[in-house]
Order: structure tokens, then sequence, then C-alpha cells
């Protein structure tokens, strides 16, 4: 298995080349690094130093916290005060479905992929890349990153890259946080620097 600093080094000269090959689909412009998600204070401080280098070579890097974008739809939606009232009430698991809902459901609150589309739409896909970082925020299961990236296509033509903390198993299956009972998905149509 390779090093985070591989997996890096890896990314880099893909995003560095013309054309980018980060990605398989044009409508879906995302890969995935994958880091043990005991590194994470790691690949922060790596994806910050990528970010120099990639902006050294005439791309801008914005960094887009997922956990960020969570604490905006809760609050845009019934705000934190309501989802402790339930977790009061009815306990986690309620709660986090009642995040999950909120994350999801476009029809009555602000769902994950429209926040991010939200951030991406302001950058050039000529020269920007973004950077989705803490992932982390999403567990144990508030949303799926395959979710994410499925709902996603079509949306942006922004390079993006998803930090996913997790293992790798096999060649294609991630397992979220290294969560023993979460199941190792492998449907990531999208290249992974595993």
């Amino acid at each position: 298995m390779l090093s985070l600093k591989d997996r890096i080094d890896f990314l880099e000269r893909d995003l560095k080349a013309v054309p980018q090959r980060i990605s398989v689909y044009n409508d879906l412009p995302f890969a995935i690094l994958r880091y043990d998600p005991g590194d994470e204070w790691e690949l922060r401080r790596q994806a910050r130093l990528l970010a120099t280098r990639l902006n050294d070579c005439g791309k801008e890097v914005h960094l887009i916290s997922l956990a960020e974008l969570l604490w905006e739809v809760i609050e845009s939606s019934e705000g934190m005060e309501a989802v402790v009232d339930l977790e009061r009430q009815r306990g986690f698991e309620s709660a986090q479905e009642q995040i999950t809902t909120y994350l999801s459901d476009a029809e009555d609150w602000r769902a994950l992929p429209d926040a991010l589309t939200g951030r991406l739409c302001r950058l050039d896909p000529e020269k920007h890349i973004a950077f989705l970082m803490r992932a982390s925020a999403m567990a144990p299961a508030i949303y799926h990153m395959s979710k994410l990236l499925d709902e996603m296509q079509g949306r942006t033509l922004v390079p993006t890259i998803l930090f996913y903390p997790g293992t790798l198993e096999g060649t294609t299956g991630l397992r979220f946080m290294a969560l023993k009972d979460r199941e190792a998905l492998g449907n990531y149509r999208v290249k992974i620097y595993g």
C-alpha cells in the first residue's frame, strides 16, 4: 500500500498534467484521496502544502470544509437546538436520521449537494481546484460520500478532490472512517488515490 505522501505525489502529477488526469467523466470531475482516519492532522498539513504547490503552478485551490457545510445546512433548516431537543427526547439515532434528512431532502431543506454546488459555482474550472476536507464530520452515518458524489454528477466542471478518511479494501472498496459495521463500498465512479 502506498504512503500518504506517495498518494499525494500521484495526485499532484495528475492535477498538473495537461489535460488533468483525475477523472474519467467530464460531468463528474472528482477524485478521492484516501487516508487513514488517524492521519487527519498530517493529511490537513499535506493538503495545505499541495495547495501551495498548485497555487505556484497557476491553479488556485479552494478548501471546502464538509463540516462547515454540515453546520450551515443544519442552521438553515430547523437549527441545532431542534436537533439537540430531538436527541434528548428520542436518542442519538433519531437525531442522526433527522440530520440525514436535512442533508438529503432538497424539497424541504437545503440539501448537501445544493450547498456544495453553491460553493463550487463561484469557481472557474479553468483556474480553480476544490479540495473537500473534513468528511469525517459525516460519521458515523450522517451522510454517505458515495451518495454525495452520485448527486454531484453534472453539477460542476471544477476539478474536485474529496479527502476521504477510511480504509481501502481490494482496489476500490472504501470503508468510511474504518468503521467495522460499515460496508466497504466500491461503486465510486471516480479515480481513487488509495
